[in-house]
């Protein structure tokens, strides 16, 4: 039997993530989908699926999987699908914007991880936390997001090495521009969808099922040769400068 807990699960890659998790038949599998909103859980009616509402502070967390650590036995992977979307010049954040942008997306997969990490001492298991592309590369009005999301990969990195003995993997996927309702601001506008797409070399923006295939790859306990890497799936936005014609 395998236990996943998917925090964020209610929005557009958490959805698709908890959706592909169930996908294999041979497989007993257990999700447990966490969010803030109790009323967006609704959404999930499978049996397999335990939807759990909490506020992502330090102590609901570590309740949650301690929890469902104590429930099942043992836990599969656990895997943060927060995040936020900041897109203002450095000299037009508020410090209390930038405070914001960090708690959401470094304090929450820091207290995850903590959390994790100490359910999994015992039997290992696969960690994966979401950062973005602007993460690798200088992009003009992402200087908070772009923070948060570097330290995420970092956070990552550093807690990979830390417990590989443990048999505990940490990896971190980083999406390029990906349509879910987060991004629903820049996506629903013509001009900036154009944009994005001369950024994105493979011609399109991110689908959630695109990013829920690459987390659940490193979720999945046959991939355990893998820690500490950051897989960009991003149409090659973070590395690729394409010729023009």
């Amino acid at each position: 039997m395998q236990t996943y807990i998917i925090f964020g699960a209610s929005g557009g890659v958490g959805s698709a993530l908890c959706e592909k998790l169930l996908q294999d038949p041979s497989k007993t599998t257990n999700v447990v989908a966490v969010s803030r909103s109790a009323d967006k859980l609704a959404r999930f009616t499978h049996p397999s699926v335990k939807p759990v509402p909490c506020d992502y502070s330090l102590e609901s967390i570590e309740s949650l999987i301690a929890g469902i650590s104590e429930t099942y036995g043992s836990i599969t992977g656990v895997a943060s699908c927060i995040g936020s979307l900041l897109l203002k010049p450095l000299h037009l954040t508020a410090l209390a914007e930038f405070e914001a942008t960090m708690q959401v997306n470094v304090g929450t997969s820091f207290a995850i991880m903590r959390s994790a990490v100490k359910a999994m001492q015992g039997t290992g298991g696969s960690i994966v936390l979401c950062s973005s592309a602007v993460s690798e590369i200088g992009m003009a009005n992402h200087e908070a997001i772009a923070a948060a999301k570097g330290a995420i990969n970092s956070l990552a990195r550093s807690a990979a090495a830390t417990y590989a003995s443990k048999k505990i993997r940490v990896n971190v996927v980083a999406p390029g521009l990906t349509k879910t309702p987060l991004t629903a601001r820049i996506t629903g506008s013509e001009a900036a969808v154009k944009a994005s797409l001369a950024m994105h070399p493979l011609g399109r923006l991110g689908e959630p099922e695109d990013i829920a295939r690459a987390i659940s790859f490193f979720l999945d306990p046959a991939n355990d040769w893998i820690t500490g890497q950051i897989l960009a799936v991003d149409g090659g936005l973070s590395t690729l400068k394409v010729k023009t014609d």
